[in-house]
């Protein structure tokens, strides 16, 4: 078995990736252009691409999503976006902030939809850039909802979601014939008055449930799935900062892993991963430190 790469492993610079990027799509015209973006008659109508930045690393972007950052007139970006991914956008181009933090919104949505349409409305080239995939939990829908309304051209790009990358990342299988035969996502994240999450359908046995920005009530998700029928003893793991430099792995039990959490100083950006997979963690690792390594079991 090969040894672990290290996390402080250096990214390939933006220079590099970028001049490979324009040697491999630069130039091309698109096969996949939607008729709507290749209409001749758009007239001063520019266009808007909601791209997924995937979950941190930027060489886990598509080459299109690279691509269309790098032609983009504005990019309008989302707290999870590294600097790694923004560095391919092109000199000159304007990037406008609309993250959302716990507690704090730059905009509210609404807001950043009217955004959207009328920076398209002015002819200009629009990168909507997300971080993950556009539409997991990343309200795309939402925004192409108000897009189509308007009449813009629009085109989505997908992304590597939070939780795929986290757990290839974390050496942790999302399914595995001996062990999990389903996955499900949540978000931990809820409009104001939503009921609480579908704990049944969460706590199912042989299955993998991944809860994404769900770090602020850890206690009390674990909680819930052991009240509806997980083990107290189910693994557990968060993942911290997934596929960059920065990333942390903290294994445990539903039972152990709030206050585990709690003394390793785990923070948002994390994604909590539940089921028999995360068992295999510390065999499978391959990036970083061994999630074992995080805190000592007691």
């Amino acid at each position: 078995m090969p040894p672990p790469v290290s996390a402080t492993l250096s990214l390939r610079p933006v220079g590099t990736l970028r001049t490979f990027l324009d040697q491999l799509v630069g130039g091309r015209t698109s096969g996949l252009k939607t008729a709507a973006l290749s209409t001749a008659d758009q007239g001063a109508c520019g266009r808007v691409a909601l791209v997924g930045a995937g979950p941190g690393d930027p060489e886990l972007l598509t080459l299109r999503a690279a691509r269309l950052i790098g032609e983009a007139d504005v990019l309008v970006v989302d707290h999870l976006v590294g600097e790694g991914v923004l560095g391919l956008a092109r000199q000159g181009a304007e990037r406008i902030y609309v993250g959302k933090e716990s507690g704090h919104h730059t905009l509210p949505q609404e807001q950043i939809n009217q955004l959207l349409v009328r920076l398209a409305r002015a002819g200009r080239r629009v990168v909507r850039l997300k971080g993950g995939d556009p539409y997991i939990f990343g309200r795309g829908g939402e925004e192409v909802e108000a897009l189509v309304a308007s009449g813009v051209p629009f085109e989505v790009v997908p992304g590597i979601t939070s939780a795929c990358g986290a757990a290839a990342y974390a050496g942790i299988p999302l399914t595995h014939r001996d062990h999990a035969q389903s996955v499900v996502f949540a978000t931990g994240h809820r409009r104001e008055g939503e009921s609480a999450l579908d704990w049944v359908a969460l706590s199912r046995p042989r299955q993998t449930a991944v809860i994404y920005m769900g770090i602020g009530q850890l206690a009390g998700h674990c909680a819930a799935l052991i009240a509806h029928g997980r083990g107290a003893d189910t693994p557990a793991a968060l993942v911290e900062n997934a596929t960059t430099p920065r990333q942390r792995v903290l294994t445990g039990t539903l039972e152990s892993l709030p206050a585990r959490a709690l003394e390793a100083g785990i923070r948002p950006p994390a994604l909590l991963i539940v089921g028999e997979v995360v068992s295999l963690a510390g065999k499978l690792n391959w990036f970083g430190v061994s999630a074992q390594a995080a805190v000592p079991e007691n």
